[in-house]
């Protein structure tokens, strides 16, 4: 009787630590970190925008495909041939911020490679929702909606 308890616990345990790492506050201290870095104010989590993030989890869940909503929120996109937490997959599209150029409000060179970056630290974003799902081929995909949405051509996220 004490190995079924000792095993139900360490279920438990492992449950909790696996879903800590997608949990809301996971998503909101690793973007506020980052927005806090810049002078931004935090994002707030919003049960509306993670029920439309965990809709298009859904949908990708089959192929772990990159391709955005094209929905009426911000969105970042992430995706790992490992279980990615909600930690990592903000540490990818803040990892670009080297990649943003702030004298010239662009990214480096012109393009589009510091947008992920750009839309975590977005000022006038002020709430995000997102999700995760497992795909058939081993991958994770994560995908994380800001409301309003960001990265205006013209405007400066900061």
């Amino acid at each position: 009787m004490s190995k079924v308890i000792v095993l139900f616990c360490l279920m438990v345990a492992l449950s909790h630590h696996i879903h800590a790492q997608h949990s809301p506050k996971d998503y909101l201290d690793a973007h506020n970190e980052a927005r806090a870095a810049v002078g931004v104010g935090p994002l707030v989590w919003n049960e509306k925008v993670a029920k439309y993030a965990q809709a298009y989890a859904n949908v990708r869940s089959k192929d772990c495909a990159m391709k955005h909503s094209d929905g009426p929120y911000g969105e970042n996109l992430a995706a790992g041939s490992w279980k990615v937490s909600a930690k990592e997959a903000v540490k990818m599209w803040v990892d670009e911020k080297p990649l943003y150029d702030v004298q010239t409000g662009l990214c480096v060179g012109g393009g589009m490679d510091c947008r992920h970056y750009t839309q975590v630290v977005w000022r006038n974003s002020r709430s995000v929702g997102c999700a995760h799902v497992s795909c058939p081929t081993g991958w994770t995909f994560v995908t994380c909606n800001y409301d309003p949405p960001g990265n205006y051509v013209g405007q400066r996220p900061y």
